[in-house]
């Protein structure tokens, strides 16, 4: 059975970092695409950052230059870097699994069939 869960998510205050880590268990997290995707109160899910099966990656435009999408294969673990913080990234943050071959990194939400149960992260000014 495919699971992930996250951790890291916390208070911060803007300008300050945070660091999210996602653990993955009952499959290979090289063997999938991942994704990192984030929902604030009254908001639609959106998609933040991806990595495909051969390192590729996507960013959200609201998020490029700030966010890192990494992965250890090694301890089969999805990570985000999250600099320069702003309120406006105040959400749950959720990491996903794309289980299909031929996956290519991807924020769209539609892509991913395995959520995890979400991180909060705080950002206030």
């Amino acid at each position: 059975q495919v699971q992930l869960v996250e951790s890291g998510g916390g208070s911060v205050q803007a300008g300050g970092s945070l660091g999210l880590s996602c653990a993955a268990s009952g499959y290979t997290v090289r063997s999938f695409c991942m994704g990192w995707f984030r929902q604030a109160p009254g908001k639609e899910r959106e998609g933040v950052a991806s990595i495909g099966r051969d390192g590729s990656t996507s960013y959200a435009d609201s998020v490029k230059g700030r966010f890192t999408i990494s992965q250890d294969n090694a301890k089969n673990t999805l990570y985000l870097q999250m600099n320069s913080l702003k309120p406006e990234d105040t959400a749950m943050y959720y990491c996903a699994a794309n289980r299909w071959p031929g996956c290519r990194s991807s924020l769209s939400l539609i892509d991913f069939g395995v959520w995890g149960q979400g991180t909060q992260v705080t950002v206030s000014s």
